[in-house]
Parts: structure tokens; C-alpha cells; sequence
């Protein structure tokens, strides 16, 4: 089943009900214009189970204890924004299956080799994926194919990083001296949300898998406990950046983060990816992955399952 991205920008309180996700609008429950009947009856429910990932977007939102356990334990990716609606926190479950401590125990297992092979995987299709992207937008994706076929185990040459360099200076031509970094300007603010939504999905799924998001393949941050995540979402990336570049062609007003922007981003989670051979809604496909990457700490398989552009 598809799981739901639900974001929460207004102020509003949520709470448990029998399995349910409760909104209540205290605008709504304070106006002296409308009638008890209607107060009784404005609040919107969803299923606990329904829900994916989950964006709290205004500082006055409150949550009840009750309702984050259950998001938890039904393992829902819960994001925190900050002042500048931008994804500050992910919350996780530590707990999700009966096997845990085994799966654990295979990747604190693992040997350098396999991590080493696992990162040329995944660098080798982020970079592919990257040079699809400029191919859609019409730009020269210059050596970048070839530079993913030489790729060597744990991208000893960095090539990943040489991919980026050029990547980035032809995907946004139309925008003067744009320069990718967390705090540079627009439209960075997109990529950076855009970012933050498939981090939460990829993690999510790396959760259901039984896999430890914060032991990574490659990222070894000691202040990042999602590196797991942070590693499997590279060939991820692209998605969102073709995203953000069909918006700013599109002309909108990107200086900051405007509800129909998020709209679009939280979207990301259900656009049609080709995996496997097969056509998957991009939360579903990080579904594949997460499993194929617990198959190779297993030692059952040698590969990772990535979506291609």
C-alpha cells in the first residue's frame, strides 16, 4: 500500500483517537461566528496505518504524546521544521521487528569490501541518473556516462565528486552564479526541502527493512544519525532535482518556500520511478531498495536495487 505524506502548516492540534490521526482547528473551535454543531463536527481524521511521513511546519502545532508513539510504532518518518519551514529533525522507530538486533549485528558485520562495492553501486547510478537529468532538460551531459562505467570499488578517484562539479554547472545555466550549498540562495531552499522529504522516505524504508539508518555504506558523520540513509537516497537526488528545475522553469516565485511549492515537493513521494523493470511510485521503489541493501548485508545478494531516470 501507498503511504500518505501529510504536512501540517497551520496552527492546529493533533492527537490519538482509536487508531486515528485527530486534527483540530482551534480558529475553528475558539470563533464565536460558528455554531456548536459545526465545532463538533470540523476535525479531520486519518489512519494511523495510512501515514508515511508526516511534516509538523508550524512552530504552535501541538502533539500529543499518545499520537507520536503511535506514529512511531506504526513506522511513520516524523519531520520538524524550523522558523524558515525548512526540515530540521527526523524522528524514527527503533523497534521494528523481532529480528532487529540480528539485521544490526549484519551490518556492524560487514567487511570493508562489501561497503566499498555497495558505495560504487550507488555512485555509479546517482551519476547515471544525473546525466539523465541533464539529457531531459536538454543540456550536454559531457563525460558523465563515461565517468560512471570507470567507477571504482568505494570511488577511489572520486568520481562522484567530479560528476557533481559539472553536474552542477550545467543543470541551473538560466540562474546567474547559482551555487549548490545547504545555505546558499534559491533555489536551494527548494532542493534543500526536496532533499529533507526522500531522506524521511528512504529512512522510513530502510526502518521497515530492519536495517540501522544511522551505520552507513560510505557517510560516517559521528553528529548524523541517518548516514544509512544519507548514502542510499544519492540516486534519489535527481528526482528531486528535476522537480526543482520543472519549477523554476515554470516561473514560479521561489524566493521562499510558498505553500504550493511544498505542495509539489511533498509530491515527490508518488511520482512514477522505473525499478527493477518495473513502474513504482517513488516511495514504493525506496521500499525495493531498503530490502535489496538488507539482502546484501545478509550476503544473499551483491546488488542494489536503484531507481534509473
Amino acid at each position: 500500500m501507498i503511504k500518505r505524506t501529510v504536512c501540517f502548516q497551520n496552527l492546529a492540534y493533533l492527537s490519538l483517537r482509536g487508531g486515528q490521526l485527530v486534527l483540530r482547528l482551534p480558529e475553528v473551535e475558539k470563533s464565536d461566528h460558528l455554531s456548536e454543531k459545526f465545532k463538533k463536527e470540523a476535525f479531520t481524521t486519518i489512519p494511523i496505518e495510512d501515514i508515511g511521513v508526516i511534516v509538523l511546519d508550524n512552530e504552535r502545532i501541538t502533539i500529543t504524546q499518545g499520537l507520536l508513539a503511535a506514529l512511531t510504532e506504526g513506522k511513520c518518518a516524523i519531520i520538524t521544521c524550523d522558523s524558515r519551514h525548512m526540515p530540521i529533525g527526523l524522528q524514527m522507530c527503533l523497534d521494528s521487528n523481532t529480528l532487529q538486533n540480528e539485521r544490526f549485528r549484519e551490518q556492524l558485520d560487514a567487511s570493508e569490501p562489501l561497503r566499498k562495492q555497495m558505495w560504487q553501486q550507488t555512485v555509479i547510478q546517482k551519476i547515471r541518473n544525473q546525466a539523465k537529468v541533464l539529457e531531459h532538460i536538454g543540456a550536454k551531459n559531457g563525460n558523465m556516462l563515461e565517468w560512471s562505467k570507470n567507477v571504482r570499488s568505494g570511488d577511489a578517484d572520486n568520481l562522484e565528486g567530479r560528476a557533481a562539479a559539472y553536474y552542477w554547472k550545467n543543470l541551473f545555466t538560466g540562474i546567474d552564479g547559482f551555487i549548490r550549498g545547504q545555505e546558499e540562495a534559491p533555489p536551494n531552499n527548494l532542493l534543500n526541502y526536496g532533499y529533507a522529504i526522500v531522506r524521511a522516505i528512504v529512512a522510513r524504508s530502510l526502518a521497515v527493512a530492519r536495517l540501522l539508518p544511522t551505520l552507513g555504506i560510505h557517510h560516517h558523520n559521528r553528529y548524523n544519525a541517518y548516514c544509512l540513509a544519507d548514502d542510499i537516497m544519492e540516486p534519489y537526488r535527481p528526482y528531486v532535482d528535476m522537480k526543482v528545475v520543472e519549477l523554476v522553469n515554470r516561473g514560479d516565485d521561489y524566493s521562499e518556500m510558498m505553500v504550493n511549492l511544498k505542495r509539489e515537493l511533498l509530491g515527490l513521494a508518488t511520482i512514477d520511478v522505473r525499478i527493477d523493470g518495473h513502474i513504482s511510485p517513488l516511495s514504493v521503489a525506496a521500499q525495493t531498495t531498503a530490502y535489496s541493501v538488507q539482502k546484501c548485508y545478509e550476503g544473499v545478494s551483491r546488488k542494489i536495487i536503484y531507481p534509473e531516470l
